[in-house]
């Protein structure tokens, strides 16, 4: 099979190359290169879809598949569509569980309401004002590779996607954190569903689509846990012993101005009522598909050591420091 990959150089786009290189496949990845190296046995092809028509150097090039991973443009997929879209075998588009217009209700499938599409080519004031725009510009983007590649294209609904080479530090900040052990600040917040995808597990079942030429659309997500149950498996799987797992009730959390979910003085993992369908999507139809997740136990491990490699005592994108988290402990023992 000859793939092109639409990316090539970081976390998910960078594992599909890797797993269709290890089969066998030939591999040409389409990207500046400025953000990393494309798996050795990867074919680069420099372009840079900021550019008008950036992806022009495509253009008549015929592939078996195609994998495109644009994040947040349309103008991005209507391009690659029209430079390699209509020879091309089976279209892969990565797109988002932000499609959903509802994120408080949990177990939504494939059928749930979807936010009306917007291109960025519309009105800047639009842009500003509208409150989900990725979302509404990744329903643009799955209808337009729809509309144009039908049958051929298979569309992932990606929820959080984790393992070695993510940066994001929304879910590796947990197992580095507790495998320090001692008091670990958590949110009280047990019964709060999540859910997460190792990228070598979404990265695999591509490339299966691609080689199986499977189409529809799918919730390209993991197995829905408890956060508490989450909680006790990383510290059961990486935990040092003396690990002791201390819950802080919202009104602490929000008196010490922690976050949800990302950003700096934050608690991975951890969504507002609002939000508190987005990590528990139905994935029936995708395992059914042949998505297999692998044990968490596995990914846990994986991504301690990737932790480790990266050094724990960095910078993060997400997370408490040690300070904040101390500061955090005495607030709640304050209020006890």
């Amino acid at each position: 099979m000859r793939l092109l990959v639409l990316g090539g150089t970081v976390f998910l786009s960078h594992a599909v190359a890797a797993e269709a290189l290890r089969r066998g496949h030939e591999v040409v990845c389409a990207a500046r290169g400025t953000s990393g190296r494309v798996p050795d046995g990867a074919r680069l092809v420099k372009v840079d879809r900021n550019e008008p028509d950036g992806v022009r150097a495509l253009a008549g090039e015929q592939f078996d598949a195609v994998v495109d991973v644009a994040t947040m443009s349309h103008r991005w997929v209507l391009e690659a569509l029209r430079a390699v879209g209509a020879d091309a075998g089976h279209w892969t588009f990565v797109s988002s569980i932000n499609v959903y217009a509802d994120a408080v209700t949990a177990g939504q499938n494939e059928s749930a309401r979807l936010h009306e599409p917007i291109a960025e080519e519309a009105p800047p004031e639009e842009r500003i004002q509208h409150p989900y725009l990725y979302g509404a510009i990744k329903a643009a983007s799955e209808q337009a590779v729809l509309e144009q590649l039908g049958e051929r294209a298979f569309v992932v609904r990606s929820g959080l996607i984790v393992g070695p080479g993510d940066v994001s530090d929304r879910f590796g900040y947990w197992p580095a954190r507790i495998s320090r052990g001692g008091r670990v600040a958590v949110p009280d917040a047990a019964d709060q569903i999540t859910q997460w995808l190792d990228v070598r597990d979404l990265a695999s079942w591509i490339v299966d689509a691609g080689e199986q030429r499977l189409g529809g659309v799918f919730n390209g997500v993991g197995t829905a846990h408890r956060l508490g149950d989450f909680f006790d498996r990383v510290a059961a799987t990486v935990g040092a012993p003396d690990t002791e797992l201390v819950p802080v009730p919202l009104p602490v959390l929000e008196a010490e101005g922690v976050e949800y979910w990302r950003g700096p003085k934050s608690m991975p993992m951890w969504m507002p009522d609002e939000d508190a369908g987005f990590c528990a999507h139905d994935n029936t139809k995708a395992l059914a598909a042949g998505l297999r997740p692998r044990p968490a136990e596995e990914t846990l491990r994986d991504v301690l050591a990737d932790e480790l490699r990266l050094g724990p005592d960095r910078d993060r994108k997400a997370g408490l420091t040690d300070a904040e988290e101390t500061e955090l402990l005495k607030a709640l023992e304050v209020r006890s």
